[in-house]
């Protein structure tokens, strides 16, 4: 089955609208108009082609991303941010027959291509149904998409995700999340990023909806939607939820009568911020999860009924997902010990683009090793402790910046906190710690005061000795803090 035929496949004939907001569409119309895109498509590149998309979420995104895939070709949703340098590395590398953007991305890139198509350019319509196209049954073994990401080498890495993947993921979150056509999801994740499609690929599987605000930055137009479009869910980062619980006073005030839950990936969000956000809104679920775009997008999830138990846990595998914590030989580590976490289920990527080496290591028999450290507890919740390469080394002490960041973080003052190792002629390396704090307190809070707290909860050698204060927190456009600019 192709991934759009299994998101539709209880849906498509539906009159309720599936987004909300500026720009409005239905269900059937949505399908209908996808599949005559689809169809278009077919005709002009056939099946098995690369196909890029630049847009920020709209309608456009929507309908191209839905018939490139329903077309049986691959889709590469680029951030329409990009560099001009690693685009023309994506394009150069991909080789794509067509490129959906809109015009001020063109303009910022300098494309003029005449493989280009723009919102304004789109066919209006399509003789033929694409119910017909390809015909016959459907390798869901089959590429549906390459995601970009960020690789160790400074080149992006093409994540290759199957229609089996998607459908494989889809189904899992929508388990466990027990999604329904009621359901609502306020979407502020950009869709070129595996969290941000995750909520497309559910809430369409379901029947339910979605609201866009592409400038989380207005916090003011966020709480907004959240109320005026009755949203029953959000979904963030964990810069999203720093940003909301301290940057104003106003998301704690604030009554959402219809949200019922959140949840959280995209990195660790530090304890004290969720416990700040259950505290404010306790009738709200806050769900704790762990994925990766080389699993499609999610691997774990924490239930908000074992939160208090397992607080500092990405939880356990989510359905179809099997989660083990393993050493350098391969054997599952006992409670207590760190190695790395790996994982199987059908939602595992079918490898890295053009790179053999790179998936070999990615993948082993049968496993990702997601690069991730972590530990486990009696009962096989899993904790991370840090990425491997995030490990910082001073005076032959490993030191994670994670539990540093959540001992400053728990300053009521603080937004946030980066800490990374600097050279030093004498140390070797030190720890450096780069302290985002509401603007009231800029000038309050003191390096002293910071050193004090950290060492009535730190080793001496954990403690920081370089600091730097900021006021503003720099976020990428899916959320992720930018640590230099």
């Amino acid at each position: 089955m192709n991934a759009i035929d299994y998101f539709f496949e209880n849906t498509y004939r539906l009159d309720k609208p599936f987004l909300v907001g500026k720009e409005e569409i239905n269900y059937k119309d949505l399908y209908s108009s996808s599949l005559q895109l689809a169809a278009w498509i077919n005709e002009m590149v056939g099946t098995d082609k690369h196909i890029i998309l630049l847009s920020v979420n709209n309608l456009f995104f929507l309908k191209v991303y839905l018939a490139i895939i329903k077309s049986g070709n691959i889709c590469i949703p680029l951030d329409p941010g990009i560099e001009r340098e690693n685009y023309k590395y994506i394009h150069d590398l991909t080789d794509p027959k067509l490129v959906f953007l809109t015009r001020e991305v063109e303009k910022r890139l300098e494309l003029n291509s005449d493989q280009a198509w723009y919102p304004d350019t789109l066919p209006s319509s399509a003789e033929k149904n694409m119910d017909e196209i390809p015909g016959g049954e459907f390798d869901r073994e089959k590429c549906a998409e390459i995601i970009f990401t960020s690789g160790s080498t400074g080149k992006p890495k093409g994540v290759m995700i199957s229609h089996k993947n998607l459908i494989s993921n889809t189904s899992s979150i929508v388990e466990y999340l027990q999604l329904t056509l009621d359901d609502r999801m306020l979407v502020v994740l950009p869709f070129y990023y595996c969290y941000g499609l995750s909520l497309l690929h559910t809430h369409l599987r379901v029947g339910g909806s979605i609201v866009f605000n592409n400038s989380f930055i207005f916090l003011g137009g966020v709480l907004k939607s959240l109320v005026d479009y009755k949203c029953t869910g959000f979904a963030g980062v964990p810069s999203h939820f720093q940003i909301l619980l301290r940057k104003s006073d106003s998301f704690k005030q604030t009554k959402f009568p219809d949200l019922k839950y959140v949840t959280q990936a995209g990195g660790k969000l530090a304890p004290i911020f969720i416990d700040e956000f259950r505290e404010a809104h306790p009738e709200v679920r806050f769900v704790v999860m762990y994925g990766q775009t080389e699993a499609t997008a999610r691997l774990s999830w924490l239930p908000p009924e074992v939160y208090d138990r397992r607080k500092g846990s990405m939880g356990k595998g989510i359905p179809g997902v099997e989660l083990k914590v393993v050493n350098e030989k391969g054997e599952p580590i006992k409670p207590g010990e760190t190695g790395e976490v790996i994982a199987r289920g059908d939602n595992i990527m079918m490898g890295y683009f053009a790179d053999e080496e790179g998936t070999k290591n990615a993948i082993r028999n049968g496993w990702l090793y997601t690069g991730d450290l972590g530990t486990v507890d009696e009962d096989g919740y899993i904790y991370l402790t840090a990425r491997s390469k995030e490990i910082i080394k001073v005076r032959g002490k490993r030191i994670s910046p994670k539990e540093i960041e959540a001992v400053i973080l728990a300053l009521p003052e603080v937004i946030d906190c980066t800490i990374e190792g600097v050279e030093d002629e004498i140390e070797g390396e030190m720890l450096k710690a780069t302290v985002t704090v509401r603007k009231d307190s800029i000038g309050s809070l003191t390096k002293d005061r910071v050193i004090q707290h950290c060492s009535q909860h730190l080793s001496l050698f954990k403690v920081p000795q370089v600091y730097e204060f900021k006021d503003d927190l720099t976020i990428s456009a899916t959320g992720k803090k930018i640590k230099k600019v």
